[in-house]
């Protein structure tokens, strides 16, 4: 079995649900899925590693990867070690969902890592919408990095897809909604 089909495995196995759900984007929905379930596990962790380090390696001039916490801690951690095992420097940094309100007052996080104008890819677990992914995107240039577009562990095929290439970023998933089903 391959790496993506037993990520698939772990996914329908750890972290889809059905039930009664609303949704970060405030729609509701008859399932739901917990990547962290997956990602915190550790064969889920080192399998999502590799394959998105293959993924943002596809992109020419990526200098580091962000997500926003909680749920693209663990992707970020994941693909910068797995950049570490492979001799690639590629940095990573975390995006808050608001700044903590005391000492330095940031948005992102591990700046000292990073330089001003580097160009960077921001990791999600699921995309719905898009408007978490805009966000973070949005944040992140402000913050002064160069958004290349988002890479996504699963995409719900609610219209995030189209939502993040309309504003000129490049999107991937390593799965949609139809390979869960």
């Amino acid at each position: 079995m391959n790496e993506r089909a037993k990520l698939l495995k772990l996914l329908k196995e750890l972290s889809y649900e059905e039930g009664d759900f609303v949704l970060t984007s405030g729609k509701r929905s008859t399932f739901y899925i917990d990547c962290k379930e997956t990602t915190l596990n550790p064969e889920g962790m080192h399998l999502v590693g590799n394959i998105m380090y293959e993924m943002v390696k596809e992109i020419k001039g990526i200098d580091a990867v962000g997500g926003v916490s909680i749920g693209g801690d663990p992707l970020v951690c994941a693909v910068v070690l797995e950049a570490y095992k492979r001799n690639d420097n590629l940095k990573g940094f975390f995006i808050r969902k608001e700044p903590k309100g005391h000492g330095s007052n940031l948005w992102v996080e591990g700046g000292k890592n990073l330089q001003k104008g580097m160009n960077v890819v921001i990791l999600e677990d699921v995309v719905t919408t898009g408007g978490s992914s805009l966000k973070a995107i949005d944040v992140t240039e402000k913050a002064g990095y160069n958004v290349k577009g988002t890479i996504a562990i699963l995409d719900r095929l609610e219209g995030g897809k189209e939502a993040i290439e309309s504003k000129g970023y490049m999107f991937k998933s390593i799965f949609n909604l139809n390979d869960l089903r």
